[in-house]
């Protein structure tokens, strides 16, 4: 193999490689008798298939495996050459042609790379870290919630429509112009009312009927509603209430806790607090480690790459995509073009972005590494999160770089505990209870088995 390099910017490196003839067929006959001990084939024990008829069987495959795996050797080597890591995918360039032999093999990459620039003093930093307080209200609001979500649904004596608080069994089905609308009908639906689980106009309707009655109303869909083909259209709902049910909530007992893999109350209270103590805990220190990265963003200035910045811009897009979806909400509804989005969440990425340079080049200064099993590891986990194939998604982030990427950000926590640790943490007292806890804290604490929060 023979490369070139080009410096394209201070932070952005082009190589050209050219691969020999022989080299080539070496990858080639590599990947054949990979298949060849593999394979299965009529007439053939496993094994004893001739390379010949293995390679002629399973061409194109063996072909493609054989060059991204000489491109993967090609990037290791060049990486060691250079002394450098790529932060960003690398951009693969004339290599979609696959391997022949006899024939050499030329194509191009192109990757970032940190900038230089002389770090700040990092050690002995002075911080302040709030103190974890936790209020009985806390924890008695957690049990009610945890009562709520065991609580058994029971028929309401009377005649009376559903209020807040109760629970409405219904039918209902939307029309528009007499016709039934797709996708919007439901039987023996329990609808709780007062908590948002439907539009607040469809509550409305539901509070009118009474129980065996059936009703209906003029519904409209918000302008920015989640599924487009009903945002902004009027139609007809019809309902008929069957039920008005109220939550019949469990005694505060032994007997709760023990569902809760607790012994007892005392026990499910102690362990709803820990919960808690270790989730604020968590957010006071990197409350306190944001506050020493913000301080030495002040100090020094650089170049950022261009895909880290772009990456931090995607995931900024989408964060804010999904919590918009969570309300019913889509993108377009903020009256924004994409463009203008990003002018805004520009600050926000050019931020992320320098944090994630200045923490590498401290990890570097401080020898700082990432195992290849922590990189597995945190595949793994991304791939129980969105559900893929473990390694679908491992070979997904070897072939496009990104593996990169997802080092330097393991790198990059490792050295903000580094930094962390250096520093002069000075604890100040909590803040009014119940303040430092951000929304939905509560609702997370009680869904937990308490039991398991220590292993957390």
């Amino acid at each position: 193999m023979e490369y070139s390099v080009e410096d394209i910017s201070s932070v952005k490196k082009k190589v050209t490689i050219t691969t020999e003839p022989q080299e080539a067929e070496a990858a080639i006959l590599g990947a054949v008798a990979l298949y060849q001990d593999s394979v299965k084939m009529d007439g053939f024990r496993k094994g004893k298939v001739p390379a010949s008829v293995v390679e002629k069987r399973f061409h194109d495959r063996i072909y493609d495996e054989a060059r991204q795996d000489l491109i993967n050797v090609h990037i290791n080597e060049v990486m060691q050459k250079l002394g450098v890591q790529p932060v960003s995918g690398i951009t693969i360039s004339g290599a979609e042609a696959p391997l022949e032999r006899g024939k050499g093999y030329s194509y191009s990459m192109e990757f970032e790379v940190l900038p230089t620039f002389e770090l700040p003093p990092y050690e002995g930093l002075e911080v302040e870290q709030e103190a974890v307080g936790v209020d009985d209200a806390e924890v008695a609001e957690v049990i009610e919630r945890i009562r709520r979500d065991r609580g058994k649904l029971v028929p309401v004596d009377g005649t009376e429509p559903a209020r807040d608080g109760q629970v409405a069994n219904i039918d209902f089905e939307a029309f528009e112009n007499g016709a039934p609308v797709p996708g919007i009908k439901a039987e023996g639906f329990d609808l709780s009312l007062g908590e948002r689980e439907a539009l607040e106009d469809f509550e409305a309707l539901v509070k009118t009927i009474r129980p065996g009655e059936e009703g209906e109303a003029e519904i409209t869909f918000p302008a920015d509603f989640v599924a487009h083909d009903l945002a902004g259209k009027t139609v007809t709902m019809k309902v008929k209430v069957h039920a008005v049910k109220e939550r019949q909530l469990p005694a505060l007992d032994d007997e709760l806790a023990k569902q809760m893999g607790q012994e007892n109350v005392e026990k499910l209270k102690a362990a709803i607090t820990d919960s808690y103590v270790k989730t604020r805990e968590r957010l006071h220190k990197g409350a306190a480690q944001k506050k020493l990265l913000d301080g030495l963003l002040k100090m020094v200035d650089f170049p950022l790459p261009e895909a880290m910045l772009e990456a931090d811009m995607r995931t900024l897009m989408t964060d804010l995509a999904v919590r918009l979806e969570r309300q019913g909400k889509r993108l377009d509804a903020l009256g924004k073009t994409e463009e203008e989005l990003r002018k805004e969440l520009l600050p926000q990425a050019e931020e992320a972005t320098r944090s994630l340079v200045l923490l590498l080049a401290i990890a570097k200064k401080e020898g700082l590494e990432v195992s290849d099993q922590e990189v597995l590891a945190q595949i793994y986990q991304n791939s129980l999160r969105s559900g893929q194939d473990f390694k679908t998604l491992q070979q997904e982030y070897e072939r496009s770089g990104l593996i990169f990427l997802l080092r330097d950000r393991l790198l990059a926590d490792k050295a903000m505990d580094r930094v962390y640790a250096k520093a002069k943490v000075k604890e100040v007292p909590p803040a009014k209870p119940g303040a430092d806890a951000p929304a939905g804290e509560a609702a997370a604490a009680a869904d937990k088995n308490p039991a398991a929060s220590s292993a957390e």
